[in-house]
């Protein structure tokens, strides 16, 4: 296990559909492990497989930030979102911006572990809404593309100025 140096906006990886897990080998799981690692590292509840150069569907998230409670997604496809609530969201690519988003309240949400098993994950609150993050990051979206145009323009000078560590 290692920590990775985070790809921060404007990477092009972070821009990328993250390409489906063919294959459920150790490496999958050594990269689960690793993306685990390095989320605890910066302080996150989320990191995806973009966020550390890698553009497959994987992703880790842990809001409670107890170690064993992480949730790891392989392949997650969103199938019902309900509700809405609105919180301010920061990011591990986005560092020191922070803004208030709309998701949705409660998700389910199916995938693979680490295995290749089924996985289906039934959420609320902060868990909801870091599963919806996380999968946004696998789809090249970023948080701020859910604020309106107004607040985009915004930040797009800090975003411009940021890069890969």
């Amino acid at each position: 296990m290692c920590v990775h140096p985070l790809c921060l906006a404007p990477h092009p990886v972070l821009r990328m559909t993250a390409r489906p897990v063919e294959a459920f080998t150790s490496e999958l799981r050594r990269l689960a492990q690793d993306l685990t690692e390095t989320m605890y590292a910066h302080e996150g509840i989320g990191l995806a497989a973009p966020q550390i150069g890698q553009d497959v569907q994987v992703f880790v998230a842990n809001p409670s930030q107890q170690r064993g409670r992480e949730v790891v997604v392989v392949n997650p496809v969103l199938d019902a979102a309900e509700g809405r609530i609105s919180i301010v969201e920061g990011c591990l690519s986005l560092p020191d911006i922070w803004e208030r988003v709309k998701r949705a309240a409660r998700i389910r949400m199916r995938g693979q572990d680490v295995f290749g098993k089924p996985l289906l994950v039934e959420s609320e609150g902060l868990l909801a809404i870091a599963l919806q993050h996380e999968f946004d990051h696998l789809q090249g979206r970023l948080f701020i593309d859910r604020l309106s145009w107004i607040r985009r323009r915004r930040l797009a000078g800090a975003v411009r100025r940021r890069g890969c560590r």
